[in-house]
């Protein structure tokens, strides 16, 4: 009892404000901020929202539907969905999903699968963790005899921006690549709680930040710009503890010329936020010792 009790004691924010850019979990998050004793700021930064025409999906559902494709690359369960509704009207949703039974499909992870047993499908193959585009082409290289790429047809289902990386390593491998976004990435209907996160970090009234997904700096970076306070923003995030829930995540920081202080070790929020609570007085203390001016 007390073991467990001073190892809960030893994962705790210690009242230090976290702020959270999650949308579609951010109540969830929020709580796991607190039981780690940390005060949420909770800044929602982004919508899923189904593209107004999209003839490419449709076109693509009829391809799979003629066995046109060898492989179809499900990258997300947001999508897999999306997906099922929008080709419903004109196809029908058995339809489809009988076409996606008999296509080999590789799910980049838990979510699509989820997705599919919704519907009664398994996918011929699942990317491990930590489900990046790289463990992605090294599930494929692992089953090449099965599966060769060279000359291969392959269908991606994208999730709101395009992977140019894994595009163009599909295509080195001599396989054609149909890409179609299901869905796009929007910023929030109310901009007010990410504009107030913005001047809480420039106030330096943030001790940490959670990033559950790459688009989530993109959106918190454009919020800063339209109030002419991007520079601003950046300086803040240095003094932070910066944390990604996985690879993914922290390549769009880097992308963006940020430091990740902390990566979780799955990529999941119950981890990224315990192995943090655990860490982050060590982690501000080293990057207020490197923000000291030198004598």
């Amino acid at each position: 009892m007390s073991g467990s009790l001073s190892k809960r004691a030893a994962a705790s924010f210690d009242g230090r404000r976290v702020l959270t850019l999650e949308s579609r979990r951010a109540p969830e998050l929020a709580l796991l901020v607190m039981n780690y004793g940390g005060r949420p700021v909770v800044a929602p930064s982004l919508r899923e929202l189904p593209l107004e025409s999209n003839d490419e999906a449709l076109t693509l559902a009829a391809d799979l539907v003629r066995q046109r494709f060898d492989l179809v690359v499900l990258m997300t369960g947001v999508g897999v969905r999306m997906w099922i509704k929008l080709v419903e009207p004109s196809m029908g949703r058995d339809a489809f999903v009988q076409a996606l039974g008999r296509a080999r499909i590789l799910a980049r992870g838990p979510k699509p699968v989820a997705a599919l047993r919704e519907v009664g499908l398994t996918p011929w193959a699942t990317v491990p963790s930590p489900n990046t585009w790289r463990e992605l082409l090294a599930t494929l290289d692992a089953r090449s005899v099965e599966m060769p790429l060279a000359g291969a047809r392959v269908a991606i289902q994208e999730y709101g921006l395009p992977n140019d990386e894994l595009a163009g390593a599909l295509a080195a491998r001599g396989a054609t690549v149909v890409a179609v976004p299901i869905y796009r990435w929007a910023m929030p209907d109310d901009r007010a709680p990410l504009r107030a996160a913005v001047h809480a970090i420039v106030r330096n009234d943030v001790d940490v930040i959670v990033l559950t997904a790459g688009v989530q700096l993109v959106h918190l970076l454009r919020a800063a710009a339209e109030l002419g306070l991007e520079p601003a923003v950046r300086r803040g995030l240095e003094r932070m503890a910066v944390a990604s829930i996985g690879p993914m995540t922290s390549e769009e920081l880097h992308r963006r010329g940020l430091r990740v202080d902390y990566e979780s070790s799955h990529p999941k929020m119950g981890f990224l936020v315990k192995e943090l609570a655990e860490r982050c007085g060590t982690l501000l203390e080293s990057k207020h010792a490197m923000n000291q001016p030198r004598c």
